[in-house]
């Protein structure tokens, strides 16, 4: 009953929208203690199919969604005693798909980009920090149940046979909710002495090693 919330839309591409932002949460808050970035969906395609506009549109949204925000409340996170950034990546970046090259290439250069934050923003107390999500049941997994013609099963069932046959060890997709304890461990003074790290959170799907 205490808790104070401000609901807003904002263009992350758009500096004036996110400059709008800025200035009404330090109005209403006074300050920021954690920025999350967590803007951003894959696309399907493959290098024969992806045309160079496209290439151009994913990388604008991968890397301005985090540059653009962390630029402009820099000035409030550098007030605070614990500050903290933390970006929703993805298990791409380090594990690419043929049929999301883009995405995946992407994704590789804004884990990139974290990390260089993560150091340049160090002296100043701030940590940056990213999660790299695998695949977690949200909107778009529903929408391609129910836009399929497999209608023979439950949505749950659907699920757990896709995981199935992409081979995550744990049997089944991860929840929203699994991915933001991850987001608030790194956002909050719990994790006070990690800063140019990530947190895998595919249920062991990925195959890489460091």
């Amino acid at each position: 009953p205490d808790s104070q919330i401000l609901t807003t839309s904002c263009n992350v591409l758009n500096k004036t929208e996110i400059d709008e932002l800025v200035d009404r949460t330090a109005n209403k808050f006074g300050g920021v203690d954690t920025l999350i970035n967590n803007a951003g969906q894959a696309r399907m395609s493959r290098l024969e199919n992806t045309e160079d506009e496209a290439w151009k549109e994913e990388l604008e949204a991968k890397f301005f969604s985090v540059l653009n925000p962390s630029k402009a409340f820099q000035r409030l996170l550098e007030q605070s005693k614990s500050a903290a950034i933390v970006c929703t990546g993805s298990l791409l970046a380090q594990q690419p798909e043929l049929h999301l090259i883009a995405s995946s290439a992407a994704r590789a250069g804004q884990l990139n980009l974290v990390h260089s934050m993560a150091r340049e923003f160090a002296p100043l107390g701030i940590r940056v920090n990213s999660i790299l999500i695998g695949v977690v049941d949200s909107g778009q997994w529903k929408r391609r149940f129910e836009n399929s013609a497999n209608h023979d099963v439950s949505y749950e069932s659907w699920l757990k046979s896709l995981a199935k046959e992409k081979g995550i060890p744990l049997g089944r997709f991860g929840t929203p909710r699994e991915a933001a304890w991850a987001l608030f461990y790194l956002g909050s003074p719990l994790s006070s002495y990690t800063t140019g790290s990530t947190i895998d959170v595919s249920g062991g799907f990925a195959r890489h090693v460091g």
